[in-house]
């Protein structure tokens, strides 16, 4: 239990971070799942709109270069959010440097999961609302992993964590020769398995629970979501209001 209230805390540790990459792991499986069931796309990786846009600036279908242009830029919006947020209140010597994007990310999701039947309508990128809402907040999200845990963590796409998982199941299982200096000997990080592993677990569960979620229950399952961010974020928030910050003379 103290391990979680010192989550989203300034001083950070490879078991904090580990626990929570795999929380926003399950998150971003979640709203990403159920998201493509709601809008059709899939909004925590941006690989395949930057595809799209490029086949489709070739192929001249400019509905489709907008879409993938207006969820690109949202995304690098929820991003650079963090980053001025992150800076923000390291400049303010506040300990909710980290909490501070989640808190916006716990906001977003919970106005989405109450009125998001009502933020289907089109914008100038010819996409829904939903969907740049939703890259907007997954670039929150993974911006803050990154800059928490000095871009070792990501928990939005599962290319780089599946591969780096391959790295480690490879040195694995390695066979060394008998007469090699051990120096030399190929070996697994056994941490980073379990880190890679638990990113990669949490975001495949967080995918089943987001898509029965929104099959059954529609818009409001994205409300437990938010309630864990609103979690996570408030224990530093409430340290910065409750006690005096430390002031440079």
């Amino acid at each position: 239990m103290r391990r979680l209230r010192h989550l989203t805390s300034q001083h950070r540790i490879a078991a904090t971070n580990r626990l929570l990459g795999g929380l926003l792991a399950f998150n971003a499986g979640a709203v990403n799942a159920g998201g493509y069931l709601v809008v059709g796309m899939y909004t925590s990786h941006m690989t395949g709109f930057a595809s799209m846009l490029s086949d489709n600036l070739v192929l001249g279908n400019i509905t489709l270069v907008l879409g993938a242009l207006g969820t690109l830029l949202a995304f690098t919006a929820g991003a650079a959010a963090t980053a001025v947020l992150v800076h923000w209140a390291r400049q303010h010597h506040l300990r909710s440097e980290y909490a501070l994007p989640l808190l916006c990310e716990a906001l977003l999701l919970l106005v989405f999961g109450l009125i998001g039947a009502t933020l289907n309508r089109q914008t100038p990128f010819a996409v829904p609302l939903t969907v740049l809402v939703l890259a907007f907040t997954m670039g929150l999200q993974n911006a803050v992993v990154s800059k928490l845990s000095s871009s070792q963590i990501r928990t939005t796409h599962m290319t780089g964590v599946i591969t780096d998982l391959g790295i480690e199941l490879g040195k694995l299982l390695y066979m060394n020769r008998q007469d090699s200096p051990l120096a030399s000997r190929v070996r697994a990080n056994r941490v980073k398995l379990r880190l890679y592993g638990t990113l990669l677990s949490a975001f495949v569960v967080g995918g089943l629970v987001g898509a029965t979620g929104f099959k059954y229950v529609g818009f409001i399952w994205v409300v437990p979501l938010a309630l864990l961010l609103l979690g996570l974020s408030l224990p530093p928030l409430v340290a910065d209001l409750v006690r005096p910050r430390h002031r440079h003379l």
